[in-house]
């Protein structure tokens, strides 16, 4: 941590993890006061902005595009599995009251 005494009361701190100015009262050891650290840019300029927005448009199209296809085959997937259990359940048919542990005693 970096200390630095000013003519004014108090120590200027800069915080380690986010890098904010922080001014402390040495005598009750408290923050009398606070300067956030700069902000860091997100792009550089705005040709590199637009370009990340339209690959998040093209990647969000594409989403709702996969999820529009899976809700149509969807019915044909559900109608395949009923099938198949209506197949599986005629072929061993119910052959009564399910065996429990607890029965044995």
């Amino acid at each position: 941590m970096a200390k630095k005494q000013t003519k004014e009361i108090g120590f200027e701190v800069l915080c380690p993890d986010c890098g904010a100015m922080l001014r402390i009262d040495p005598v009750t050891q408290t923050i009398i006061a606070h300067t956030p650290a700069p902000r860091k840019r997100t792009f550089e300029d705005l040709g590199s902005a637009a370009k990340a927005a339209r690959e998040n448009d093209a990647r969000r199209d594409n989403i709702f595009a996969q999820s529009v296809e899976a809700q149509k085959n969807r019915d044909s997937i559900l109608n395949a599995k009923f099938e198949e259990a209506f197949r599986k359940a005629k072929e061993s048919p119910d052959t009564g009251k399910p065996f429990r542990e607890f029965d044995l005693d």
